[in-house]
């Protein structure tokens, strides 16, 4: 049995992400591309960010929150020894991440991400707000960002990792 419940909260998603969204979502509806993500420090606030626009489901094929270092290899198939070497948030981790999307996916273009969102978790070479992305078209060499956004806080470091990523991904469609 189920109870009704009457919900008049909604999650807000600002007018600059939801443009960005709609531009990914019609340049992928015009090119005829099934679309994938991988997110970490987002959290699958990318996904979330695509499926706020009406009919995000004829491009997005699903999405992937690989939050924790087990959830990309056991999810995506990176490399424990590689994240072991590297560290969750480098670049030879997204790129891991994103080859994990394409091989478990029907996408025909993909993105992954991971960062330090904060306020914790920064290591000696890798500080808050440092975000690496890489996006694609199956079977094209990935495009490569990295990005420090600084201490901003969690919730300004995620939002700006969402619009980067949504730039990215409109850059390789």
């Amino acid at each position: 049995m189920y109870s009704e419940l009457d919900c008049e909260e909604s999650v807000e998603i600002g007018e600059t992400l939801r443009a960005e969204a709609k531009a990914v979502l019609e340049a992928c509806r015009a090119a005829g591309l099934k679309l994938s993500v991988a997110e970490s420090c987002t959290g699958g606030l990318v996904a979330g960010t695509l499926t706020a626009i009406p009919g995000s489901s004829d491009v997005l094929d699903r999405a992937y929150v690989t939050y924790s270092n087990t959830a990309k290899t056991e999810m995506l198939g990176v490399p424990a020894e590689l994240i072991d070497a590297e560290g969750a948030v480098s670049e030879p981790v997204a790129a891991a991440m994103l080859e994990g999307v394409f091989e478990r996916s029907l996408a025909d273009i993909a993105l992954s991400v991971t960062g330090i969102a904060g306020p914790g978790g920064q290591e000696t070479q890798k500080p808050v707000g440092l975000v690496y992305f890489a996006a694609a078209k199956r079977g094209e060499n990935p495009k490569h960002e990295r990005a420090l956004f600084g201490d901003a806080g969690r919730s300004e470091v995620r939002s700006l990792s969402v619009d980067r990523a949504l730039k990215l991904l409109r850059s390789v469609v």
